[in-house]
């Protein structure tokens, strides 16, 4: 795990653009985790929104839904709010209330999204879901908050 997170930040100073850059971290992050679908979301502070900077493996028909996300709606708008990771075992089946009626009808089951920080400060969301049932571990949703705090840095540099 701790080589896959090494390799993280190379992915994000090599000389792109910076959606692309995070498309490509999105990408090995979800090769590395065997999650089929995932989201990379900045915090526009001032709205408050989250605007989708990169995507990988959602329904056509949910792209207009996540394009904004108000926080405190949703999975990736409560991980804003709360500025904390919420998991989920099974999306489609989540009677908790995080999970939207359209997310309910990706087809994932797993989900864990975390928070991307620079220093202390809130700067977006990363999320990462798989079509069976799982419940994402401790260790794994770590791994991913430190991905996210390399995402954070490389957004504030």
């Amino acid at each position: 795990m701790n080589d896959f997170i090494e390799n993280i930040s190379p992915l994000l100073n090599a000389k792109q653009p910076r959606d692309a850059a995070l498309q490509t971290v999105l990408r090995e992050t979800l090769r590395h985790f065997n999650s089929e679908t995932g989201t990379i979301h900045i915090l526009d502070a001032e709205k408050p929104l989250l605007h989708l900077a990169a995507q990988i493996g959602l329904p056509p028909q949910l792209l207009d839904v996540v394009r904004a996300i108000p926080v405190g709606k949703g999975i990736a708008g409560e991980v804003a709010a709360q500025n904390r990771p919420v998991t989920l075992c099974n999306l489609e089946t989540d009677s908790s209330g995080v999970a939207r009626p359209g997310a309910k009808q990706t087809g994932v089951g797993g989900t864990v999204c975390v928070p991307i920080r620079a220093g202390d400060k809130l700067v977006g969301t990363l999320g990462i879901g798989t079509m069976q049932p799982y419940e994402y571990t401790d260790e794994e949703t770590r791994a991913l908050e430190e991905i996210g705090r390399r995402i954070g840095e490389f957004l504030n540099s």
